[in-house]
């Protein structure tokens, strides 16, 4: 049975009072026509304090519709989450910008957490996707689409690659776009850990963008970090008479591919990759390997592949300028043992479709 609250202090009146102030703001005028189909986690923010959880998921249209004494009697509703549903409907009346979220500006004081990254967080400063609110997703989104970053993969932009399901490494930023948080976690195989990584990703692309303008001139491109510095040395070797060296490749081409490996795919094809190359003395073959490992051979293929699997992913743009680099070598009469190094690389990191399945030369 249903019990009934009856009106007992004047906290109730101006509570009563202020629900039939909102509810007639929000039915009577025709622009908030949009937000009654929007549930009132909408409006909910991450550092907001006795949010009453069992009317998060129904829209604002259903709980306005819904008496205040019905509303009063919910099991677990107390005067302080009354106030709290009555403080998020006031807040769902807020007028914005068209580019801003509904309430996107209001803000309660900052947390611990909060202060280190400004976003959802844990005091120690670490992403907590289950503070995510809708207001904060949307704007993330709005980040998204204002910089025309839509294209771009989202492992591109992860950052780790160990932390994302290779299913969806390819995927564009785009199919997430249309979807709200709730949206996003009925999808089908999206998952916790797949929740997280996706709303991750938005979170730090809006994290660096938000005080950065779209500019008519410039176009804004987002790259994992190690990409400017190799793109440079050899747009720079292309553009000279100078054949790189071994300790220049190395320097300034494999030592970032490789750290980037470590990072995205782990220690065991890192150390794969080193042996490869030769970078700790002679080339390792992948019968050495895999006797070393106690694995098969195939198994040594498929932990060396995922090289080029990330780097498909980090830096696409690679395959066709080290080829070009590898290229030019030859043009100018270097052998393959000069350009060991570099051939090895390539090799690796961006294997033609013949090399990918051709058996190793030292077995």
């Amino acid at each position: 049975m249903m019990r009934v609250t009856k009106v007992a202090s004047a906290e109730d009146y101006q509570l009563i009072s202020s629900f039939d102030e909102v509810k007639r703001t929000l039915l009577d005028e025709s622009k908030f026509q949009d937000r009654l189909e929007k549930p009132l986690a909408y409006w909910a923010l991450p550092n907001d304090r006795r949010l009453p959880l069992a009317f998060l998921g129904r829209s604002l249209g259903d709980l306005l519709a819904t008496p205040f004494e019905e509303l009063s009697a919910t099991p677990g509703i107390g005067q302080k989450k009354i106030s709290s549903l009555v403080r998020l409907l006031h807040r769902a009346t807020k007028e914005e910008p068209h580019s801003t979220p509904y309430g996107a500006e209001e803000q309660a004081p900052a947390t611990q957490g909060d202060e280190i990254l400004g976003m959802p967080c844990t005091p120690d400063g670490q992403f907590d996707h289950t503070l995510v609110s809708e207001l904060l997703w949307a704007k993330w989104r709005e980040s998204v689409r204002i910089h025309n970053l839509q294209h771009e993969k989202l492992g591109r932009l992860a950052s780790s690659l160990a932390e994302v399901p290779t299913v969806i490494w390819n995927t564009p930023l785009s199919f997430y776009l249309d979807y709200t948080v709730a949206e996003i976690r009925r999808l089908k195989t999206h998952g916790e850990k797949r929740v997280r990584v996706v709303l991750e990703v938005f979170f730090r692309i809006h994290q660096m963008l938000e005080n950065v303008k779209p500019q008519d001139q410039f176009a804004l491109k987002l790259q994992p970090q190690f990409v400017p510095a190799v793109e440079r040395f050899v747009l720079d070797r292309l553009a000279d008479d100078v054949q790189p060296s071994e300790d220049d490749v190395r320097a300034y081409i494999a030592d970032a591919l490789l750290k980037q490996i470590k990072l995205d795919a782990g220690d065991t094809v890192f150390d794969l990759a080193v042996g490869r190359l030769g970078l700790g003395g002679k080339p390792q073959s992948v019968r050495m390997q895999a006797r070393m490992l106690g694995v098969t051979r195939a198994r040594i293929y498929q932990l060396l592949e995922d090289c080029s699997k990330v780097m498909a992913v980090r830096w696409p743009e690679g395959q066709a300028l080290l080829a070009t680099l590898v290229q030019k070598g030859i043009n100018a009469g270097h052998s393959p043992i000069e350009q060991r190094l570099l051939i090895a690389v390539r090799e690796l990191f961006f294997p033609t479709k013949l090399e990918s399945f051709e058996e190793d030369p030292q077995i």
